[in-house]
């Protein structure tokens, strides 16, 4: 097999959103696939019309989308494949691999509850498989329901993983395991097995709560007498409580984090590294870093655990990292939906956005960040942090204020330096130190004791803007200290 014909798959099931865990391992498989100069496909695997919603199906791809996991054919989907399962199903009959089992669901639960009470082994029992064929036909000519169960061998399946090395298990193990149900759709198994062979899949990257299904799977390859692919079971991402990161037990979609401003780049990033090890000291990569360094051996075993709070700091840094028009870009309609501006008002004012956000990008944790961190630099109604206020607002500090304010309004030149010079100019004539100008003007101009460079904050809301929220807060001030 040469690397050129490296043929990967994601096959997600449309029975809820796209959780860390999925999202990783599809990860791992475009990697693969592009460090091999291979293909990277997606299937959906919506055979259960119970559980499978074309609303969740859409919400998978756009979550791939967003990742940048772009797919190298046409998707697949099992829903249009259900004679192709069948004919499968047949054939393991007409092979003698495969047959009848007229249990019912009764008698199998009976079954069940009986080797339970007996402490006994409560994997099926074969009564079906001791039939005669005359038992059989007279079954089937009375109408009689019945599954397609795999006749599993004596002796041991071993086969080579990716990423545990060699794995074995004693088929005595395995039961012979439904392939077919009564109404004769097929079961995960045998559709995944019929899948992964018609579309060439050549590696099977999944998590390793599939193990079972690969000893499984590995005898339908060898009775439909297809070649196995190269299987490699990567570890579980777990919850902060060890448990299993899981759409059932209610974790968060990825596009919810999407909503909640993570970049897709920091998303990638950190998922790589669960389970996963570049072998480097560094921990932030490019995705062509990504695609150079990956190799299945630096597959760690051991389960990881997902971070949210690690995962942040991931986003703080990409952030800060990204160009200010990108991320002006991505935060414009979160400020108009906040009733913050408008988009007539944005798009006239664009490079006022763009000096916005590069004077905030160190501080935002998020992209939604943006919206609270700059709502003054769009609106301000004259509220202050109460104790900064307690703080700075005293009546010495409004004489301060009230001649810093006649000196900005003064400037010709509304700069950095300008700005810079004429606080410290006035910290010197009155023997004070600067700090003493500093804060109660930054509280005064954003109503807030943090917030990016004094000078750069100024100079971005211009002289007038300034000005009158200078002389506004001194008004406040006077007024209270006279009540």
């Amino acid at each position: 097999m040469t690397l050129s014909e490296v043929r990967v798959r994601i096959a997600p099931s449309p029975s809820g959103y796209v959780h860390v865990g999925t999202a990783r391992t599809a990860i791992f498989n475009y990697l693969f696939a592009r460090r091999h100069g291979g293909k990277f496909l997606v299937r959906i695997e919506n055979t259960d019309k119970e559980r499978s919603d074309p609303v969740f199906t859409e919400a998978i791809l756009s979550a791939l989308k967003w990742l940048g996991l772009q797919w190298d054919e046409e998707i697949v989907y099992q829903s249009d494949r259900i004679d192709l399962y069948k004919t499968h199903a047949r054939k393991l009959l007409e092979s003698g691999h495969g047959y009848r089992c007229f249990c019912s669901p009764e008698q199998l639960a009976q079954d069940r509850e009986k080797a339970r009470a007996e402490k006994k082994d409560m994997r099926y029992n074969r009564r079906c498989l001791n039939l005669s064929q005359a038992e059989v036909e007279a079954q089937v000519a009375l109408g009689s329901a019945y599954t397609i169960r795999l006749r599993i061998p004596e002796g041991e399946t071993n086969f080579d993983d990716l990423v545990s090395g060699e794995l074995k298990r004693k088929n005595e193990d395995l039961e012979d395991f439904i392939v077919a149900r009564s109404d004769g759709t097929a079961t995960y198994n045998l559709a995944v097995v019929v899948d992964d062979h018609d579309m060439g899949i050549t590696h099977v990257l999944r998590g390793n709560d599939h193990v079972t299904n690969t000893f499984k799977q590995i005898h339908l390859y060898h009775s439909f007498g297809f070649e196995l692919p190269k299987f490699g079971h990567m570890p579980m991402i777990l919850r902060p409580d060890k448990k299993k990161v899981s759409k059932r037990l209610g974790d968060k979609d990825v596009l919810a984090f999407q909503r909640e401003g993570v970049l897709p780049e920091a998303m990638f990033n950190y998922l790589c590294l669960l389970g996963w090890s570049p072998k480097t000291d560094r921990e932030i990569y490019s995705l062509e870093e990504l695609i150079d360094l990956f190799t299945s051996d630096n597959f760690n075993p051991s389960n990881a655990i997902f971070d949210v709070e690690k995962l942040v700091a991931f986003n703080q840094e990409y952030i800060a990292n990204k160009p200010d028009h990108e991320l002006a870009a991505m935060v414009a309609p979160l400020l108009v939906e906040a009733d913050l501006t408008t988009k007539y008002w944005l798009e006239t004012r664009w490079e006022y956005l763009r000096q916005v956000v590069g004077a905030l990008k160190l501080r935002a944790r998020r992209i939604v960040d943006f919206v609270e961190l700059s709502a003054y630099f769009f609106a301000f109604d004259y509220q202050y942090e109460s104790d900064a206020a307690a703080k700075h607002f005293t009546s010495e500090n409004a004489e301060l204020l009230s001649e810093l304010t006649d000196r900005f309004e003064r400037l010709q030149d509304f700069t950095h330096e300008a700005l810079e010079q004429t606080l410290s100019a006035l910290a010197d004539d009155k023997g004070i130190k600067r700090a003493r100008l500093i804060h109660p003007t930054r509280l005064a101009v954003s109503g807030r004791s943090k917030g990016p460079s004094l000078y750069e904050m100024l100079v971005i809301l211009s002289q007038p803007v300034v000005v009158e929220r200078m002389r506004r807060a001194i008004e406040i001030i006077k007024n209270a200290n006279s009540a």
